[in-house]
């Protein structure tokens, strides 16, 4: 797929709906993709950096108060989702749990998501919490794809060194994940990140345009996309 396409379709990203509880979840159909990360690793930016649409993903000014898993479309049957950052927010240890139990839940039981996008801090990767999640997700089979953020705030030859050094920490320990450099503001290593979602989502040829005559109505490629995407059983649904 071409960066030009690429970029056309995941401009067409809006937001869905929000959700605090397994029960508010949307319809587990289609493909989705979520994106996950340390609170303050510059998660909301990558997102809108990937969307190539400002305040799609809307980063608070207090690391960690994304308390809501908030999803987006790409169209019915495609979504990104945000999850609530880690590791930072001062909230009651109640409130915290919750957030654990919604997001254990998500992670180990929704059908439709493909893969998760793991936000690290280029200058602090692999965190403990950056490493429980890898291994949260390694246990359910569900593929990763980590992003170095904030780049374009390390030399390049730091830069370079950082990403050797998480590459042979994921060979090590968690060989179904890889690595890339990634930096929202100078769109370093933007459309390798599309490229990924888009193969884990089985975009459709081509964007469909949303317009009130459309609405509603289903095209060729979308009909074929979602015969192949149908839900798939437990075993082995991260496969892909």
């Amino acid at each position: 797929m071409s960066g030009q396409f690429l970029e056309d379709w995941f401009r067409t990203a809006a937001f869905l709906q929000s959700s605090q509880t397994p029960a508010q979840l949307p319809p587990d159909q289609g493909r989705e993709v979520a994106f996950a990360g340390r609170s303050n690793a510059g998660k909301s930016s990558a997102i809108n950096a990937i969307a190539g649409r400002k305040g799609l993903a809307r980063a608070s000014k207090t690391p960690g108060r994304t308390r809501l898993l908030n999803f987006f479309t790409l169209d019915d049957r495609h979504r990104l989702v945000d999850l609530p950052g880690y590791g930072y927010a001062e909230v009651a240890r109640a409130e915290k749990e919750r957030w654990q139990e919604a997001l254990a839940y998500y992670l180990e039981e929704r059908r439709s998501l493909a893969g998760l996008i793991l936000v690290m801090d280029a200058r602090h990767p692999l965190t403990d919490f950056d490493t429980q999640l890898l291994s949260w997700a390694q246990g359910v089979e569900l593929p990763v794809h980590v992003l170095l953020t904030k780049a374009d705030k390390l030399a390049k030859g730091q830069a370079a060194a950082q990403l050797r050094i998480v590459q042979a920490a994921l060979r090590a320990r968690f060989p179904g994940s890889d690595v890339q450099l990634f930096s929202a503001v100078d769109r370093q290593g933007v459309d390798p990140a599309r490229a990924r979602i888009a193969e884990w989502l089985r975009l459709p040829p081509r964007p469909t345009k949303k317009s009130p005559g459309n609405k509603g109505k289903e095209s060729g490629a979308q009909k074929r996309s979602r015969h192949r995407g149908r839900d798939r059983p437990r075993s082995g649904r991260r496969s892909g």
